[in-house]
């Protein structure tokens, strides 16, 4: 003889799972947007060695 379990959880604690899980997307996203702004701000990093050497330049295609 089997006895039956239930297998969900209760009504409280799964909304309270589902809020949590909202939560950290929420967090994840935000966090993402903010990072690919930052990283747009940063600024140039200075002369690529292309624009300090001429003849460099002359071989940028080879």
């Amino acid at each position: 003889m089997t006895t039956s379990l239930p297998l969900a959880a209760e009504g409280s604690s799964s909304l309270f799972l589902i809020i949590a899980g909202v939560v950290v997307a929420v967090l994840l996203i935000g966090a993402f947007w903010y990072g690919s702004r930052r990283a747009a701000r940063r600024t140039d990093p200075g002369a690529r060695p292309v624009d300090q050497n001429p003849q460099a330049a002359t071989r940028k295609n080879s």
